[in-house]
């Protein structure tokens, strides 16, 4: 128990204590934190009581404006600075709780923060790694037989994606323009998305990286794996059908990627691993490990449209459901020699489950448009709407406590005029 009262069903217990960056209107500078209730602490206003072999040397870690250089500092460091702090927020423990002034300059509530991207995200790359939905797609584009590409059991399909427009949750998405071709008949048009959609994903952000042309093993992966985040990848559907022949998404998907604020530990999240999927055929060598990577994390999607007192859920999934792991996608992109960076962003691709509540687009949903998404109350959609807030949440659920994720949430705004 800590002495910071921690309601029941908060994200933010003593169990999570995730990390991100704020400021507020009277520091404007950028600071980590970590969240505690309905608190933050402040960890430059305590980075010198972080004593311990791994971090006395490394304090000024915690007074930079971004997550980076803690997370390359690895492993060991990350799990002395959680035990540390879950230490010295205990309600037995008066370090904190007995210095007035300290805990004056070191707490700040979450209700007065600002926050911001939690890492300068170098590099980011989107995985397509659900196999309910890539077999979802696949079937609506290319009939049954042909649901999933030849290579899709055997590797993490991915793609390298935008950085520069990964924004935090809170964050307008405007509405894109393009090229498209509605009709396979006539020469493609020019004009604002018409088939605008969510993708409802997560993301970790990598730690320590790797020298180039020295791979990461699948035995070690996880210690480059800092944490994670809740992801929406939006989508225009329209731009991305006639562009993504021969090389993939561009500008369909780089008009904006929204994470949210808080990154939780994979420390924070081992309590809810599960076995991994059995994949059939066996993957080659280096992508085959033992060890439980698979997480039990609830994800819900809501639409709060105009006109709508309350958002309306359209989307129940997990994380359960994925095909290939964290530590699978992490192997995969540096087993080429690839150099990975702290702070790079490595995203699971949209996550769907067997039913229909688990489909984590509306691409999906919709089955491309055939059918209508209830909202109750007389409203409903196929695709996105401009003023549609979609508000992303998840959490684990564990015995009397989550560990959640806060909120990663983003409205759309009208298209702009034609150049």
């Amino acid at each position: 128990m800590s002495f910071i009262q921690i309601e029941e069903n908060s994200n933010f217990p003593l169990q999570n204590l995730p990390y991100g960056v704020f400021s507020t209107e009277e520091k404007p500078r950028h600071r980590i934190g970590v969240a505690i209730g309905d608190q933050v602490l402040d960890l430059s206003a305590i980075k010198h009581l972080f004593s311990g072999p791994a971090l006395s040397k490394h304090q000024d870690v915690f007074d930079q404006p971004v997550l980076n250089d803690f997370m390359g500092l690895g492993h060991e460091a990350w799990k002395e600075a959680r035990m540390f702090l879950q230490k010295l927020l205990l309600a037995s423990e008066p370090t904190l709780r007995d210095n007035s002034e300290l805990r004056r300059r070191a707490f700040v509530p979450q209700a007065s923060t600002i926050m911001h991207l939690p890492a300068k995200i170098g590099d980011y790359t989107d995985f397509y790694s659900s196999r309910e939905h890539a077999t979802n797609v696949g079937i609506m584009f290319r009939g049954k037989e042909n649901a999933l590409m030849p290579n899709w059991l055997h590797l993490p399909v991915g793609y390298h994606g935008r950085a520069s427009s990964v924004v935090v949750s809170g964050t307008p998405i405007q509405r894109p323009v393009g090229q498209m071709r509605p009709d396979d008949a006539k020469p493609p048009v020019f004009g604002a998305c018409k088939l605008l959609d969510i993708e409802l994903e997560m993301a970790f952000f990598v730690g320590p990286g790797n020298k180039l042309g020295e791979p990461i093993p699948i035995n070690k992966a996880h210690e480059h794996i800092f944490g994670m985040v809740l992801m929406n990848d939006w989508s225009a559907r329209d731009i991305q059908k006639w562009e993504y022949v021969p090389l993939g998404p561009f500008l369909g998907k780089s008009f904006g990627t929204t994470i949210s604020p808080w990154v939780v530990t994979m420390e924070a999240l081992m309590p809810f691993v599960l076995p991994n999927p059995i994949q059939v055929p066996k993957p080659l060598p280096y992508l085959c490990d033992e060890e439980p990577y698979t997480f039990d994390i609830n994800l819900f999607v809501a639409i709060k449209g105009e006109g709508m007192s309350n958002p309306a859920t359209i989307c129940k999934s997990n994380f359960k459901y994925m095909y290939w792991t964290m530590k699978q996608q992490l192997a995969h992109h540096s087993i080429n020699g690839c150099n990975l960076r702290p702070g790079d962003l490595l995203a699971s691709g949209t996550i769907s489950g067997p039913d229909p509540e688990n489909f984590g687009s509306m691409l999906e949903m919709s089955w491309k448009g055939t059918k209508v998404i209830d909202l109750g109350n007389g409203h409903s959609r196929k695709f996105l709407q401009d003023g549609d807030e979609v508000i992303i949440t998840g959490h684990c659920q564990g015995n009397g406590y989550r560990v959640g994720f806060g909120q990663c949430s983003g409205k759309v705004l009208p298209a702009i005029s034609a150049p």
